[in-house]
């Protein structure tokens, strides 16, 4: 039930056409809802927000699908026909299994669970109106790229509130390196060279990489693989609804940590500084006024990079579950019939930071740290959310 509650927030999220970064935001609201949901009945764990317990003989499957079904109808109401249908399928496959009067109970609790989430989750600041945008021209800092125009996007991300971490800003990184420094040099001249739209050392396989990673958001490539190891590994309804919770609460909090750090150094893209490389002071980065980056550049800062630092939160919290060394396969729903299968969960992040240098996003410092901080994030959310209640 769980599971399948994920796939049709997935599917619900991509009929919607929501970028990444919020879809990061709301897959946390949505997994949030089911683990309190079903942990309200169970109270095995530690509740992530609602503290009331649900009555006694409640249905948990049926809690949750009706806390997934509710949260997902408030956010996306043009979608109610299609959500009530998916609900109803699923109250199908209880008729036979369980008592009339708990399936009852399930619903009216799981509603009540979502209900009080989305009110939380409605003054965390990601829908305040933000500061305006002081355009610099300082070497260094971001420029608007093509495909896109005015202010760099999702800058209330930064200033959100964490369902876990004590601020955005709890682990912040040092920043990008000089622009005059060997490691920026370097970084520079590996983006040129195998970042662009024309590169003549990027081979096939690399490109596919850069598409792979980028054509699907991370919430769904990495919640799908969380939903193949729940199944594999014959986890509980619970052990199900936490897994997702938090990974998707370590991928929600990463991401607001994430726009903290981009807008705190307001970074350029690779495809500003090639084309004024003449501008760093650096003279061992070369300008190409011609150069663009294999794909369209993402219309905001480059350090940070997100999909690197989200990553590396979800891929943390599989490990933590599973092992590092785990065998699995991601798929990306813009690329069908293609599939990547991974001997690690290390393994898996570390193409991801490939990707987004062999797109031509960003620098491989951007990716490193980024790497660093999704890590920390998600190791900070397990440690706080979602412990054993006797802890």
């Amino acid at each position: 039930m769980v599971t399948d509650w994920n796939h049709t927030m997935l599917a619900t999220f991509a009929t919607a056409n929501v970028p990444p970064p919020p879809a990061n935001r709301l897959g946390g609201i949505v997994q949030a809802a089911v683990f309190d949901a079903v942990n309200g009945i169970e109270r095995r764990y530690q509740p992530i927000h609602v503290q009331a317990a649900a009555p006694d003989d409640a249905s948990p499957k049926a809690a949750a699908a009706s806390s997934a079904h509710a949260a997902l109808v408030d956010l996306f109401p043009a979608q109610n026909p299609a959500l009530d249908a998916a609900f109803a399928a699923s109250l199908a496959l209880l008729t036979d299994d369980e008592d009339a009067q708990s399936v009852a109970d399930g619903i009216a609790w799981g509603a009540a669970v979502a209900g009080e989430i989305i009110t939380w989750r409605a003054s965390d600041g990601f829908n305040a109106a933000p500061p305006p945008y002081v355009f610099s021209s300082t070497p260094g800092q971001w420029q608007p790229t093509p495909g896109g125009s005015g202010a760099p996007k999702f800058r209330t991300l930064a200033t959100t509130t964490p369902f876990a971490l004590t601020s955005p800003s709890q682990f912040r990184p040092a920043g990008p390196p000089s622009m005059t420094s060997g490691r920026y040099t370097q970084d520079f001249n590996e983006v040129k060279a195998i970042g662009g739209v024309i590169s003549s050392v990027r081979t096939p396989y690399q490109t596919q990489t850069a598409v792979f990673w980028q054509v699907d958001t991370p919430t769904a490539i990495w919640d799908r693989a969380a939903d193949s190891l729940a199944l594999e590994h014959h986890l509980n309804l619970l052990q199900t609804a936490r897994l997702l919770a938090l990974t998707d609460i370590s991928i929600a909090d990463a991401t607001i940590a994430i726009w903290d750090a981009k807008n705190a150094f307001n970074s350029w893209r690779p495809v500003t500084a090639i084309v004024d490389a003449d501008l760093d002071g650096n003279p061992d980065t070369l300008p190409d006024s011609t150069w663009l980056p294999l794909m369209t550049t993402p219309y905001f800062q480059e350090y940070p990079s997100a999909h690197s630092g989200v990553s590396s939160a979800a891929a943390t919290v599989l490990a933590s579950l599973f092992g590092d060394d785990t065998s699995f396969t991601l798929t990306s729903a813009g690329l069908p019939g293609v599939a990547r299968t991974f001997t690690s969960f290390s393994q898996a992040v570390a193409e991801v930071a490939d990707a987004r240098v062999l797109a031509g996003f960003h620098f491989r410092f951007s990716c490193d740290d980024a790497i660093t901080l999704g890590s920390q994030t998600a190791t900070y959310v397990e440690g706080k959310m979602m412990l054993p209640a006797h802890d």
